[in-house]
């Protein structure tokens, strides 16, 4: 006997699956006891005396935790020498620094920044290894794809991926679910007809699709629909070299229907239909794949025509809901309707002449009888939404039949009408009534109710990404991505679309549209089903919904783009759920992530305001760019997009726009910005902050505005993470104007060294009066040479956090119920040696004994300090000690010694004034309410 090899498969998938008979279960706590014998456990009166089986309950011996210290001690010095080696390596390890700063603290952020820095030049080297390799296999797919041919192996060029064999004699699970004990079926064989046996290969392949092929059940309705386009295909191509086949039925449409009394579920289609044989073969075999063999025929370059309108697998996910179905089907080449039976979970079906005889005229008709827990699919709004949902861009129309309740006039009414006008025949002489007696006799007519059938067509929205997009109007598109979107007021619209068809190993064609307004799914952490469905693309497979939720075609960062993909040959997988191929899926995400950028690119370099033939600008209601309308609402995705997708980096990079110091309330990308370096300028400036208008006073801008420097603007939290984590942009790195280090290379280094060199050892003496005044305060104390008109800055190392990076991670780390401290910024006071209040204090410490500072002194130092704190953006720690300063400051501008309070002020003692009795307008009179209160 031969078995087909979809069986086969369903064996090895089954054999490696838990089984639940009482063999199943005593293999399973065979091996398991086994495993457990194999595991050597310590115990107290023995111990395990080797650490990979050493356990936590048990102590280890002396001998054995003292070699356990001495490797972990070794693996820390390892970790701790290769840190310095990094370290070295940057240049981080100064020895000349305070002891101070080689902290924990300081240390550990040496160290991230070290290995971030290390990890961006190893991943620039990466990227342009990709780049390079990318560019010389661009499009193209190596070997050629092999769809699944019905011989159960798949696979690109000549290989072939072969099933793993399993042992056939593996007990098998039973994956049907459990039948209760009341339950009846309704199945009843047909008379006259044939039976047929299902082989045993099928008959268990059969269990797998019915149980656990499919995940969701509502998908039956998709395959028997698209089961039936197939079919229509077949009865159009043919009936192009023979129209006599179209002489019994000239519509080409499908109908779904239900019946609440019977309980059953009719799918109606006039495609070709079936043969006796036909019914045989195609719904006796599970494998009789008609996309599968159509491909196959098409490459041996046989009659592929024949292969469509076959049943497949598709068709036994009917009994994910069915108790039992009937199949009647009728072929133009077969005089005769014949019907298929069958019912679910059993070993045969049974095919015979149509008792009802010539109903169809051709095509095939479906009827499901649901089981009792699928009664769900009665509901005409489900029914309704469900062959919507999935088929309402299939060509054929596509009608379900909705049933209403009219009321009537009874028949009992209209029979004594009629007696009534015969009686006024005869009688010439009766008197003709009068209207209110007319009124009177419609009030009391009987009335009944009546159902009324009628049908609905459900997709009368057109698939428009198969027609030439220069035949489609932009109201065309908005209307259709109004479609896509789920938008029940016809109310949105998308800022730009893509309409495409991508050819090579995968042809597909695809609308991909940029929304106006950020969707609500993507403002939330949480989404309702409905929502679920207008998130992300839609997978169609010749216009039939695959998945409306495959967020594998494009990035999570791009969530927010909706449309559509559609494909002829696109290798799923055989419940038509997912994509079986992983090489398949890069292909097409990459096609469609480039073809998103470059709508984007295109709607930023899009020319605005309009000019028409005379030079003269087009008015409209735009007040600026309408790409920077958009990238106000988006622009945070693609910065996204920039950490996440380093191939794509550099596209990204040319999409951001930021607000600079020279642009004003201008957008400029970093294109721009770079036209506008000066010749010496080798880096990107930036300075990162919580609001605009704050930054753009900040202390450490003074120095960049006098030189006419841009520096970017960034107050969203993303941008400064953005910043750290590139590497660079056209080769020019980005630099943190709040962070030490900022060099202006406009001016002689010779000279700006030796001035440096005299400045520190000038200021030596007030440097260091203030390190030691503030502590671990600040890690360090130095010459500032950017600082104009203000006395001090505090910035952060290199490495360290910067003042707003330092903002949100206490933020974050309050929310998470974390230590705030831990991500304190490692500070420098930067002191400008310019500065009259600087100079003046260096005097004062000079003047000052070494062993007595005045208080004076000191309070003046600590509010240098706290002015500066405040400036750069971080905030004071102790506000304790901060008003105890600002007190003793106000005590001494105020020439106020010491805080004794003065006594109290004596006050005289004064008689009540009597009431005045005219007190005006609205006054109260006190004695008229005593009175009014004594008669209550």
């Amino acid at each position: 006997m031969r078995i087909h090899p979809l069986a086969v498969a369903a064996i090895a998938v089954l054999t490696i699956l838990p089984s639940y008979d009482n063999n199943g279960f005593a293999l399973a706590e065979e091996k398991k006891k086994k495993k457990k014998k194999d595991i050597k456990k310590g115990t107290p009166d023995e111990p395990a005396y080797r650490i990979e089986n050493y356990q936590e309950n048990v102590p280890p011996p002396d001998d054995l935790q003292k070699v356990m210290d001495e490797q972990a001690a070794a693996k820390k010095e390892a970790e701790e020498a290769e840190l310095d080696a990094l370290l070295d390596e940057m240049g981080l390890n100064d020895d000349e620094q305070d002891d101070s700063e080689n902290t924990a603290a300081a240390r550990k952020q040496k160290a991230e920044y070290a290995r971030r820095e290390k990890w961006k030049a190893d991943k620039r080297d990466e990227n342009m290894a990709k780049a390079a390799e990318a560019e010389e296999g661009e499009g193209q797919l190596l070997g050629s794809f092999k769809p699944d041919d019905g011989d159960g192996s798949f696979g690109f060029g000549g290989g072939v991926v072969e099933e793993d064999e399993e042992d056939p004699d593996a007990p098998v699970e039973d994956y049907r679910e459990p039948i209760a004990e009341n339950y009846s079926s309704s199945y009843v064989p047909l008379e006259e007809a044939e039976s047929y046996q299902f082989e045993a290969e099928v008959n268990r392949m059969l269990d797998i699709v019915i149980n656990s092929l499919y995940q969701n059940k509502d998908v039956f309705l998709r395959e028997l629909i698209s089961n039936a386009s197939d079919a229509l295909d077949k009865i159009r191509y043919l009936s192009l070299t023979d129209p006599s086949k179209m002489q019994e039925k000239s519509e080409m449409e499908i109908k779904v229907q239900y019946d609440r009394d019977e309980q059953t579920l009719t799918i109606t289609d006039t495609g070709i239909g079936m043969t006796k044989q036909d019914l045989v073969a195609n719904l006796g075999t599970v494998a009789k794949s008609g996309t599968s063999n159509f491909l196959k025929a098409m490459a041996e370059g046989s009659d592929a025509m024949n292969m469509i309108g076959q049943f497949g697998v598709g068709f036994y996910s009917v009994f994910l809901v069915a108790d039992h179905v009937k199949v009647a089907s009728k072929n133009p080449d077969d005089p005769v309707q014949h019907i298929w039976s069958a019912s679910n979970g059993g070993s045969e079906f049974t095919v015979g002449e149509d008792p009802r005889g010539n109903t169809l005229g051709r095509g095939t008709e479906i009827t499901i009888f649901l089981k009792g827990d699928a009664l769900k699919y009665i509901d005409p709004f489900k029914l309704e939404k469900l062959v919507t949902h999935y088929s309402e861009f299939i060509v054929y129309p596509i009608s379900v039949r909705t049933t209403a309740t009219l009321k009537v006039k009874s028949a009992k009414s209209e029979d004594d009408a009629d007696e009534d006008d015969e009686v006024s025949l005869d009688d010439e002489s009766t008197e003709e009534s009068t209207d209110e007696e007319d009124l009177e006799a419609d009030e009391d007519e009987e009335l009944e109710d009546v159902i009324s059938h009628s049908w609905k067509r459900v997709n009368n929205n057109p698939a428009i990404w198969m027609r030439d997009k220069d035949e489609i109007t932009d109201d065309e598109y908005q209307g259709f991505f109004r479609v896509v979107a789920k938008d029940p007021d016809d109310s949105k619209t998308a800022t730009s679309w893509s309409h495409f068809k991508a050819e090579g190993n995968i042809n597909f064609r695809s609308i991909l549209y940029l929304p106006d307004e950020v969707p609500d799914q993507n403002k939330r952490l949480h989404m309702t089903d409905d929502e679920r469905e207008a998130f992300g693309l839609k997978l169609y497979v010749r216009k039939v919904l695959i998945s409306d939720h495959f967020h594998n075609l494009l990035p999570d960062y791009l969530s927010f783009i909706k449309g559509v993909v559609d494909s002829d040959d696109l290798p799923l997988n055989v419940n038509r759920e997912t994509l079986q191929e992983s090489k398949i899926i890069k292909v097409i995400r990459k096609k469609l992530t480039r073809k998103t950028l470059e709508m984007i690119r295109n709607l930023s370099k899009k020319e605005w305001p309009v000019v028409d033939e005379d030079g003269e600008e087009v008015e409209d209601d735009l007040t600026e760019h309408p790409y920077i309308t958009w990238y106000k609402k988006f622009g945070v995705a693609l910065k996204t997009g920039v950490l996440e997708d380093a191939p794509n980096q550099k596209r990204l990079l040319k999409l951001l726009r930021f607000k600079t110091t020279v642009g004003g309330d201008e957008w400029r990308s970093l294109e721009d910005i770079m036209d506008s370096f000066k010749d010496w300028q080798d880096e990107f400036y930036f300075i990162a902050g919580e609001k605009e208008d704050e930054l753009r006073k900040s202390v450490f801008l003074q120095k960049f505005n006098k030189k006419g420097l841009e520096v970017i603007i960034t107050s969203e939290p993303i941008d400064e993470y953005l910043f750290n984590n590139l590497s660079d942009f056209e080769g020019k790195r980005f630099k943190n104007i709040s962070k030490e280090g900022v060099k202006f290379k406009d001016e002689d280094a010779d000279t700006v060294k030796r001035r440096t060199k005299a400045y520190r050892k000038k200021f030596q003496p007030l440097t260091k009066f203030l390190k030691e005044t503030y502590g671990d305060s600040v890690s360090r104390v130095g010459i500032s040479e950017r600082l104009e008109d203000y006395p001090a800055i505090v910035s952060t190392t290199d490495y360290a956090h910067s003042a707003n990076m330092e903002r949100i991670f206490r933020a974050q780390a309050r929310q998470h119920g974390q230590d705030p401290s831990q991500f304190a910024a490692i500070k420098v006071l930067e002191i400008n040696p310019r500065h009259p209040y600087v100079t003046k204090l260096l005097r004062l410490v000079e003047e000052s004994d070494e062993d007595e500072v005045d208080q004076t002194v000191l309070d003046t130092a600590w509010l240098l300090h706290d002015a500066a704190l405040l400036n750069s953006g971080f905030t004071i720690v102790d506000t304790e000690a901060y008003s105890e300063r600002m007190m003793r400051v106000i005590g001494s501008s105020l020439n106020v010694d010491g805080s004794e309070l003065e006594d109290e002020l004596e006050v005289p003692i004064e008689e009540e004034a009597p009431p005045e009795e005219d007190a005006g307008e609205g006054a109260v009179n006190i004695e008229e309410m005593i009175d009014l209160s004594d008669e209550f």
